[in-house]
């Protein structure tokens, strides 16, 4: 009765101060829904999909869980990831491979990619598509992919994810300050992202849970854009603190890190961290 109290209260907290917002990302308190109770055991399956998702979307890598056709009933999480400027290309079965070069997709590729992850004592599986961009990406872009993804496929819309390396991850930072509201979590990697103070304070007003990636010593991405954006969403007392993993070095490339299963803090990965949130409707 005392757990059930305490719950109570804070979720009624989240949504007194968010009363304003369509959606809020509050911690997964509990997850009693059935694709939770489904351990799965093989490894997912990518595929190259040519299909003009938008004008700068000319297609896309899939990766499905190895048994999602045999669940009809089940939904997924879904994550969103957003490759760096030299996997840019046409979206076709030629140029689509490059995408699987780095990070999530890389993983998934050489199966390296958990089967199953679990959280709060339930078993959760992703859907992961990673677009080909054509040019920079735009909020649009990502928010097309998005909407065409819970379309197509079984996404459990409360478990909306981004993920994204450098042009990617500037995208990733770009869509959470214009369109959070719709997502849930944000993992930029060396994000190429000019921050702001009013970006920094949507990203908080839309409750987006935040955990970034930077090394000191990059060449690339200048390391305050990271320190900067963790900083200035702080600043406006977000949901929950902004996270930044700051490494002294590495050069450009911290996302083969960040992305790997086996990289923990306080006991989680980032795909056990972006379970932990799922966006509360009211």
């Amino acid at each position: 009765m005392k757990k059930n109290f305490l719950i109570a209260i804070a979720i009624s907290a989240v949504v007194f101060n968010s009363c304003k917002k369509d959606n809020v990302t509050s911690p997964a308190l509990s997850a009693s829904d059935e694709s939770s109770l489904y351990k799965e055991t093989g490894l997912p399956v990518q595929t190259p999909i040519t299909y003009a998702v938008d004008a700068n979307i000319g297609g896309y890598l899939e990766a499905l869980p190895a048994h999602y056709v045999n669940h009809p009933a089940l939904k997924y999480p879904l994550i969103i990831f957003c490759h760096g400027q030299g996997e840019l290309g046409n979206g076709s079965q030629s140029s689509l491979p490059i995408v699987a070069d780095n990070s999530i997709p890389h993983l998934i590729a050489t199966q390296a990619f958990p089967a199953n992850f679990v959280s709060g004592g339930k078993n959760y599986q992703f859907i992961v598509l990673s677009p080909q961009f054509k040019g920079w990406p735009q909020p649009s872009d990502i928010n097309d992919i998005i909407s065409y993804a819970a379309k197509k496929y079984r996404v459990d819309t409360t478990r909306l994810y981004l993920a994204g390396l450098s042009m990617g991850g500037g995208g990733v930072w770009d869509y959470a300050w214009n369109l959070g509201k719709r997502i849930t979590a944000i993992v930029p990697m060396a994000g190429a992202s000019y921050p702001e103070p009013v970006k920094g304070q949507q990203i908080a007003l839309d409750s987006v849970a935040v955990w970034a990636f930077q090394n000191n010593d990059d060449p690339t991405t200048p390391p305050f854009y990271s320190i900067d954006y963790v900083q200035y969403i702080n600043s406006y007392n977000p949901f929950v603190q902004a996270k930044l993993t700051l490494w002294p070095s590495g050069g450009h490339d911290c996302w083969t890190k960040a992305s790997d299963p086996t990289y923990t803090e306080n006991g989680m990965n980032i795909y056990q961290w972006m379970l932990s949130f799922k966006k509360v409707k009211h």
